[in-house]
């Protein structure tokens, strides 16, 4: 799926639509740690989970300081994110960590244009740098988990 998120003309906007995007990424996250079997698992992406909540808690940073409403739950999306883990349930937890691999791309992309995007403060775009990089190492892990 190709995201515009992090392409936006105005950085209240941006910070709004992370904002969307994150949450959608929690509940995927919450569904995960859910559905996952192997306890291992369950506490990485528990983990993983964390450096979502605090992306949350600097994007709603981001939003006061620009006086911006900091949108508090995710959009319709969440429930593409989700079903993907619902359905991969199905089939056992290499599948729900492909599924959850597959969520990942759309938030690295997001954050990788994010930090290139000239809307954004130069303390927003290193911040957005380090989002990039957490959400990579979560990618790296779940398809490394997913193969083994």
């Amino acid at each position: 799926m190709v995201t515009t998120v992090g392409t936006e003309n105005t950085f209240e906007k941006l910070v709004q639509n992370l904002l969307i995007l994150e949450h959608d990424a929690i509940a995927a996250y919450e569904s995960t740690i859910e559905k996952l079997d192997d306890p291992a698992s369950k506490a990485k992406i528990a983990e993983f989970k964390a450096d979502h909540e605090s992306h949350v808690m600097e994007l709603t940073r981001l939003a006061g300081a620009i006086g911006t409403a900091a949108p508090q739950e995710g959009d319709a999306k969440q429930y593409l994110t989700t079903g993907k883990i619902a359905l991969a349930s199905l089939v056992g937890d290499k599948t729900i960590l492909k599924a959850m691999s597959t969520n990942e791309i759309e938030t690295k992309m997001a954050y990788d244009h994010a930090a290139k995007n000239d809307a954004a403060t130069p303390e927003a775009r290193t911040f957005f740098q380090k989002a990039y990089a957490d959400e990579s190492r979560h990618k790296e892990w779940m398809d490394a988990a997913a193969a083994s």
